[in-house]
């Protein structure tokens, strides 16, 4: 199902010449398959389920992105979900911090000092417990989620770790990035 024009249509009069014509072409390829799977009747739902079987996939496994980034510079393109953490205290303005990043242990020793960070992870991290399985349950198997601050530097990247080792306790398969210190 598709609004998409086939590709070979150009050289064929329609639609069923056109599936006529990919099948003959990718017959070599096909003989090398170790399975071969008629998608004809199937939807892509349907499609999908038959894949995860396949390829032996857990159909209750998420796999998160967690990404900080710097709103100064914008926020990412493929972000499913977005946390502002600019109103937390900023590390930025501690001479002795500002060449730091939210890796740094130092740095770290200064969040933990602040409440509103502490209950800012806490926050995030319930509402990742509460939602994470509805979004199972509608088939995502990868959610992309950007915790952004000012620079980018600071704190969306403790938050960045500090979540994921958090959500790596509750056995969820987790991915870091740190927009701002690749």
């Amino acid at each position: 199902e598709t609004r998409r024009r086939h590709p070979l249509a150009v050289q064929c009069n329609t639609l069923a010449a056109s599936i006529t014509q990919e099948r003959q072409l990718l017959l070599p390829i096909q003989t090398l398959a170790d399975r071969v799977i008629d998608t004809s009747s199937t939807s892509v739902h349907e499609l999908r389920r038959i894949l995860g079987e396949e390829l032996d996939q857990d159909p209750e496994q998420i796999t998160l992105m967690i990404e900080s980034f710097g709103y100064k510079k914008g926020v990412p393109r493929d972000i499913d979900v977005a946390f502002d953490v600019r109103c937390l205290p900023n590390p930025y303005w501690e001479p002795a911090l500002r060449g730091l990043n939210g890796r740094d242990q130092a740095i770290a020793q200064w969040f933990e000092s602040k409440p509103l960070v502490a209950e800012m992870l806490d926050d995030i991290q319930r509402w990742m417990i509460r939602w994470l399985p509805e979004f199972i349950a509608q088939q995502r198997h990868y959610l992309t989620l950007g915790i952004g601050c000012t620079g980018g530097k600071h704190r969306s990247v403790y938050l960045v770790e500090r979540l994921t080792e958090l959500m790596e306790q509750t056995g969820y398969q987790v991915i870091t990035y740190h927009r701002e210190l690749a």
